[in-house]
């Protein structure tokens, strides 16, 4: 079940860790967030090391469609109404920032690197496109509301956001990370203060970056309340479509597009980890009903942390821990969050001020409706009765047919059929 992405690169491989060191900073996670906030300390003259238990970019990173816009969804108008102006502005030029630091990045790099206009629409509720577009105004954001002539059914239309861009994602990190300070199959057993134990020598730092997609310690920042997992599903299809831009459907049940080469990505079948979803049979039955004449050349599936908000946590693990640091929750918007991620806590480390740290500080307020339903499914999963608990809390898995694996309702770890971790934040070899 690899990606496109994994079957067409090779990415460099790093030795396991050796015996005891000591660096500035130790960033544990070897995602795209981790890669790229190595990759700026690096440039920045900071010493660092970063550690993966296995080897890099084969979790969320290897499934991503890879999108980079700033447009996630339509999540202006609700940042307008529920956090204000400033907040909309500021993720909104954080995200910008990061579009461009990608254009800068990649352009020595061939990794297919294309401008693409992004598209969010909606099936049937013009109200909410007409919503967004005033929200975008207000934010001095260039947009159009427009028709979707290329999509293979009716909506009641879209607003394009111009100039976003599209990628080979593991093209473009085996050319930055080849030269990075990495030690792959580092499996860390703790984080203790300052130091990282793994299980062939330990770390110590002045500070430490939790990039594990969900963060792995449970006693600081209550990410077991503030966070849960979706799962996505993505197929492949030769002789389908070019959609010409990238589209997403603002309901999460909804249908994405993109084209990498003469290749259409259908994404969707989407649900909470742990719960029952659409998975690749729905998908199938839409490209067999949109596209009769495509095949299928592969299948993978990718899985998200959600914060309470739709905003990212990036910055201080805790209120209560010091040099201790985390960068989760992208909401499936993972390119732009990794970018604006990496460059917020380069700053953070090094003692500079962000513009953007308060937006996406771990610490802010966590009342918010989606946190009593992530208790609720805590507390239900916690009392099931089965003889299948998950490793990291203890709540009861449920059985993943699509893809043979045993899930957690709760937090999203995800177990293979002996018990071997497939999903964080279940932490163990």
């Amino acid at each position: 079940m690899e990606s496109i992405w994994q079957k067409s690169v090779k990415l460099p491989a790093f030795l396991h860790l050796q015996g005891d060191l000591r660096t500035d900073v130790a960033i544990i996670g070897g995602g795209i967030t981790g890669i790229l906030t190595a990759y700026f300390l690096q440039k920045s003259g900071v010493d660092c090391i970063l550690l993966e238990k296995g080897t890099i970019c084969q979790g969320t990173t290897s499934g991503t469609t890879a999108k980079i816009t700033y447009q996630h969804g339509l999540c202006y108008h609700s940042l307008l109404k529920k956090e204000g102006k400033d907040v909309a502005q500021c993720y909104w030029n954080a995200n910008v920032l990061a579009l461009k630091q990608y254009e800068a990045l990649c352009a020595d790099v061939d990794c297919d690197f294309e401008r693409k206009d992004q598209y969010v629409y909606t099936i049937d509720d013009r109200k909410v496109l007409e919503e967004e577009a005033a929200a975008l105004t207000a934010l001095g954001c260039d947009y159009t509301l427009c028709p979707t002539p290329t999509l293979p059914f009716s909506t009641a239309g879209a607003i394009r956001i111009p100039h976003q861009a599209q990628f080979h994602p593991l093209k473009w990190i085996a050319a930055i990370a080849k030269d990075l300070p990495i030690y792959e199959h580092t499996f860390v057993n703790a984080v203790q203060g300052n130091t990282v134990l793994t299980e062939y020598g330990k770390i110590t730092a002045n500070a430490v970056i939790i990039a594990t997609h969900f963060p792995f310690i449970n006693r600081h920042g209550s990410y077991f309340l503030k966070l849960y997992q979706h799962r996505s599903y993505v197929l492949a299809l030769k002789n389908a479509q070019n959609v010409e831009g990238m589209f997403v459907d603002h309901s999460p049940l909804g249908l994405s597009f993109r084209n990498y080469q003469d290749l259409l990505l259908l994404g969707g079948g989407s649900h909470r980890t742990g719960k029952q979803g659409g998975n690749w049979s729905e998908l199938r039955h839409d490209a067999k009903l949109y596209y009769p004449e495509s095949t299928e050349c592969c299948h993978w599936a990718v899985q998200d942390c959600m914060s309470l908000d739709g905003r990212p946590y990036i910055g201080k693990y805790s209120s209560a821990t010091e040099q201790l640091y985390t960068a989760t929750g992208f909401h499936k918007w993972g390119m732009t969050g990794s970018m604006v991620a990496a460059q917020l806590l380069c700053d953070l480390v090094q003692g500079k001020e962000n513009p953007y740290a308060s937006v996406f500080s771990p610490s802010r307020s966590m009342l918010k409706p989606q946190l009593f339903l992530n208790g609720i499914e805590s507390v239900i999963n916690l009392l099931r009765f089965t003889t299948r608990r998950c490793p990291h809390l203890g709540c009861a898995l449920q059985w993943n047919r699509a893809e043979h694996s045993w899930d957690c309702p709760c937090h999203g770890s995800r177990l293979d059929e002996n018990g071997g971790v497939l999903d964080n934040p279940a932490n163990r070899k």
